[in-house]
Parts: structure tokens; sequence; C-alpha cells
């Protein structure tokens, strides 16, 4: 039996390094790359987090428009685990700027705390998201040190570590 680690009921995810291979020599948007692909354990955690979760991808990938994000995960059979989509396109404002993840707890209706951010980036997914009231897990795949002791910070090295797997 496959058992997920304790999650809000609302989680976004960030799309590049996160979810999906943001592969560094490519140029333009992701969904016109010659390839594309899922990160490792993608498939898995959306799938069964997406059974008793809302599940939202949140991006900084400033060229990419809603409907590119949307062309990218559907050429990796993703898209069907995902509810919607935000970027500065669709909300106004970039990771980096404070009214980022307000602006997407306005648009979905919910409080800070009942959402939890996913990201691999401490700069652009982390720290913005705890300053707006959000739960926070840090996808540390190079096992990098935090700083900080911020009790709202859960660290995983994996997506696959945010299924926890027992007979």
């Amino acid at each position: 039996m496959t058992k997920l680690i304790e999650l809000t009921e609302i989680v976004i995810f960030d799309w590049g390094n996160t979810l999906m291979v943001d592969l560094p020599d490519a140029q333009g948007k992701m969904c016109d790359w010659e390839t594309v692909q899922e990160v490792s354990g993608a498939r898995a955690l959306l799938a069964e987090l997406s059974k008793n979760h809302q599940v939202y991808v949140a991006t900084n990938a400033g060229d990419s428009s809603k409907d590119d994000m949307i062309r990218a995960f559907e050429r990796v059979g993703l898209s069907q685990y995902i509810l919607g989509y935000f970027c500065k396109a669709s909300i106004g404002f970039s990771k980096l700027e404070p009214g980022f993840y307000p602006a997407i707890i306005s648009q979905l209706g919910v409080e800070p705390q009942d959402t939890t951010m996913v990201g691999d980036t401490l700069e652009k997914d982390i720290y913005p998201a705890l300053e707006a009231g959000l739960n926070t897990v840090w996808l540390n795949t190079e096992g990098a040190d935090l700083k900080s002791e911020h009790p709202n910070i859960m660290q995983v090295q994996s997506l696959s570590e945010l299924l926890e797997k027992r007979d």
C-alpha cells in the first residue's frame, strides 16, 4: 500500500527541475523543445497525490504562457493530474515579486496555511512561499545544507520521498 507523507489539501509544484527536467542547453519555450522529460518520480507522485489533493503548477518561466505550460505537460503525459497552472503571464507577477503567491492563493480562494509549495530552489520557490504563509517542501536533489531552521520547510532529495511505501 502507498501512503502519502502528510501534505496540505492543495499542493503547488514548481515546473523546471521539480516536475519536468529543465535541460540546460535547450532554448526557447519548454513546450517547443525537441525533447521533454519528467523528473524521476513525478508520474507516480502526481498519480497518487491527485487522488485526494488539488495539484497545481507555478513557474517563474517568463517566456511561457499557461497554454505553453499545458502543452509541455501534455507531451510527457502529466497534464491529467494538474488542475491549474500559474505563471507571470497569467497572474502578473514573477516568483521573486511579493505578490506572486498571494495572487495564487487569492485565485484559489484558500488560506496560505492550507497550501504547500514544492520546489527545487530555496530563493525562488521556498523562501517567497514561506513569506506568503505557505508550507513548503524543498526538493534538495544536491543534498545541500539548509541554513535555516524554519519549521515549515520539509526537505526531500527526490519526489519519491514524498511517497511513503509500506506493505
